[in-house]
């Protein structure tokens, strides 16, 4: 068998360590190596074959899920540090750089699967090969440096994710048994809400933590779908609920300021970019498409309808509650067992979501760890390795 030397950087280590294993063995490692998330999973067993490829309808559905998250229900207020006029205005600007910056990274990783040879490119190799053919030549001699750094960001920020998830759950979890003894049938009267006091929201994240040990234990995507499309049905309901709501009596708009003020605009920014979440799904369902090449026209359709769902949904909480609005619009609701239904169902969609958005980090960190240990060990330290991150995500 013969041995291929290289001293082309990196890629020249790879080479001779391919050329020395058996085709079938080199052939798994590749694919493994080019999985995404949404594909078989490196921490899967190795037999398993790649599923067929999503259509051009999951790939959209899913797109528009990435985005759809918590962030949604705190725009309104974000609207209110902005101003009626530029909030909206300001959100139109962003979804389209937001689009636009997603159409770059998947041109660039087409043109370097197509440059390479290879069927997948996930964000490290599209961020290295591309530091590769950059002219400057400190850049491509530290071009590695470039997938170790995407890789912490990343992490970083499904973490975050994952983090601001329990906050939600349990917050709004506690709303609700708290409100539990005042909440009527009756959507139309204007008592006041008498709270019973509860445990704290503390101890609200620690009641959550055995369904979330059970949910990021689920290490199959296929199996993942299921909770994925609860997540999705839960949250439309939700916010259908939430809009025949708001658009009920909607007060004379002229009392609101068009452009608020400038120092308050960075928290309009901060929460609006906050809920552009699919930046970390654009690859992987590139990577997964039966038809990649219809993946631009669903990119450009899906940051449409997740950008008006925004905008209309900023837009008319701040028209309808005006400088009352709250830090999630599920607040400003009526205390009756119909839109307290609103919170459950988004506490049932966010619960579902957690697994889906823990599956990116892990799938970085897990495989690199166990490959520094023997077989024997590689199922402990995963599951161990998946407690400890959900763990730091509840303190």
């Amino acid at each position: 068998m013969s041995v291929t030397k290289s001293t082309e950087g990196p890629q020249g280590a790879v080479a001779i360590k391919l050329d020395l294993m058996s085709p079938p063995e080199s052939a798994k490692k590749l694919e493994n190596k080019d999985s995404t998330f949404l594909d078989e999973s490196p921490s899967e067993s190795a037999g398993l074959k790649k599923t067929k490829g999503i259509t051009v309808f999951q790939a959209l559905i899913h797109l528009v899920k990435g985005n759809m998250g918590t962030g949604i229900l705190g725009l309104p207020l974000a609207v209110k540090n902005a101003g009626i006029l530029m909030g909206p205005l300001s959100l139109l600007v962003m979804g389209f750089i937001a689009c636009h910056c997603m159409h770059i990274l998947v041109k660039c990783a087409q043109r370097f699967c197509k440059r390479l040879n290879k069927p997948f490119m996930d964000y490290g190799d599209t961020v290295m090969h591309g530091l590769e053919a950059n002219p400057n030549a400190w850049l491509q001699n530290h071009a590695h440096w470039g997938r170790h750094i995407v890789s912490f960001f990343l992490i970083i920020t499904q973490l975050g994710f994952c983090c601001v998830y329990i906050v939600f759950l349990a917050d709004n979890l506690k709303q609700v048994v708290e409100a539990v003894n005042s909440t009527t049938n009756n959507c139309y009267s204007n008592e006041t809400v008498i709270l019973t006091p509860t445990m704290d929201s503390r101890l609200y994240m620690l009641s959550f933590l055995p369904f979330l040990v059970l949910l990021v234990l689920i290490r199959n995507l296929r199996i993942l779908t299921i909770f994925s499309m609860l997540a999705n049905i839960s949250m439309l309901v939700s916010l259908v609920i939430i809009i025949q709501y708001i658009t009920q009596e909607i007060p004379d708009p002229s009392r609101l300021p068009l452009v608020a003020s400038w120092k308050t605009y960075p928290l309009f920014f901060g929460t609006a970019i906050f809920s552009f979440e699919s930046i970390g799904v654009v690859l992987p369902l590139e990577n997964k498409m039966k038809n990649a090449r219809h993946f631009p026209a669903i990119l450009s359709l899906g940051m449409s309808i997740v950008t008006s769902l925004y905008i209309g949904m900023a837009a008319l909480g701040y028209l309808r509650f005006g400088d009352d609005i709250k830090a999630s619009i599920s607040l400003n609701l009526p205390n009756c067992w119909l839109y307290q239904s609103v919170k459950l169902l988004y506490i049932a969609g966010i619960l579902c979501t957690y697994a889906l958005q823990f599956y990116v980090p892990a799938e970085i960190i897990i495989p690199f760890a166990i490959s520094r240990v023997s077989t024997r060990w590689a199922l402990p330290l995963d599951l161990s390795i998946r407690l400890v991150m959900v763990c730091l995500t509840c303190e």
